[in-house]
């Protein structure tokens, strides 16, 4: 399938909202990784969403240019292409990017899709986030206003945080402290200024214990009865029938969770799932065993020639690439997606 329009983006997210599963979006930094993450949907049948951080951009560009905004139209037109050949739909999308990087990675972006847009095209992603925890919360909002309107004018999904996500990510370093739950004030100050979505589509990325990075199960203490809260007091202030769901809600930091947990979250209104230290894991360890088992094949030890077989990459990343996808697909499993693409 092609990449997926506006209209089966947002197809997308209302499907995994009314059926209560969620899309596992998975960070890529390669080709290699990308072709992980499509080949890990078609084999869960499953749409997904791939996504790219502003590190992962930057390196994605070369380490001799080490640009964001190039790094990410180039994965994202590789992706145009290669996604066509595989029977799934796939949305684009940028992950964190804090206040001193929207200049130099978000707003040209959203340009880049706003000139697609407007010659009759679709936009080049899907949507973008843009991390305002770092900041004061109406600060965070006052941005996330501004950046909807363009958005909504480009076609594009627009992710915000609220609250903060502890553990490390990209660069970021964030306390494991009571900011990483957010409170039923600060999802009524969210929907007081962007509104339940006639001021163009968003997803926030609340914080109900949340931590980047790796912890072994239960290690995490998440509370996901704060994401009900939070839709319970907002559907309050907007006059829903008790129960609804009001916010595309995204889970963020969810390695080490419990998968219990996981379903607890997505019952509540979780649509989207980040996924990257665990792909990660996954891709690296089939390298490190190839490395290990073939020592004297990747290296020219002793005045000897080596392997050619060994050495070439593609001996070890094919095997990579195959063991991410394996665990995309176990993702797609614990988060209800498999067997619910659109195309099926």
């Amino acid at each position: 399938m092609p990449i997926a329009t506006p209209e089966v983006y947002a197809e997308m997210l209302d499907r995994a909202k009314a059926n209560e599963f969620a899309y596992p979006a998975i960070n890529v930094t390669s080709s290699e990784t990308l072709n992980a993450a499509l080949r890990g949907f078609a084999e869960a049948e499953s749409d997904g969403i791939i996504q790219v951080s502003t590190g992962g951009a930057e390196f994605a560009s070369g380490t001799k240019v080490k640009d964001m905004v190039t790094g990410a139209v180039a994965l994202a037109e590789y992706a145009h292409v290669v996604a066509a050949k595989y029977p799934v739909n796939i949305a684009l999308h940028t992950d964190h990017c804090p206040k001193d990087k929207l200049e130099g990675y978000v707003r040209p972006l959203i340009a880049i899709s706003q000139e697609r847009v407007d010659k009759g095209g679709n936009p080049l992603f899907q949507s973008h986030m843009w991390d305002g925890s770092a900041v004061p919360l109406e600060e965070n909002l006052q941005i996330a206003s501004e950046l909807l309107d363009l958005s909504a004018k480009a076609k594009l999904v627009l992710e915000i945080e609220v609250g903060v996500v502890g553990g490390e990510e990209d660069g970021v370093d964030n306390e494991i402290n009571d900011k990483l739950y957010t409170t039923p004030e600060d999802y009524l100050k969210t929907v007081e200024a962007l509104g339940a979505g006639e001021k163009g589509r968003y997803l926030l990325a609340a914080t109900f214990g949340n931590v980047h990075g790796v912890y072994k199960p239960g290690n995490v203490k998440l509370r996901p009865e704060i994401l009900k809260q939070g839709q319970d007091v907002v559907a309050e202030k907007l006059g829903l029938p008790a129960g609804s769901k009001p916010f595309d809600l995204v889970f963020h930091g969810g390695s080490g969770s419990l998968l219990e947990e996981i379903h607890e979250a997505v019952s509540y209104g979780v649509i989207k799932m980040n996924i990257d230290t665990d792909t990660q894991y996954a891709f690296t360890r089939p390298i490190a065993a190839h490395m290990f088992a073939n020592y004297d094949g990747v290296l020219k030890i002793d005045g000897e020639v080596g392997n050619k077989k060994a050495y070439d990459p593609r001996s070890y990343l094919k095997a990579a690439e195959q063991a991410m996808a394996a665990r995309i697909a176990s993702a797609c499993e614990h988060l209800k997606s498999s067997g619910r693409m659109i195309a099926g």
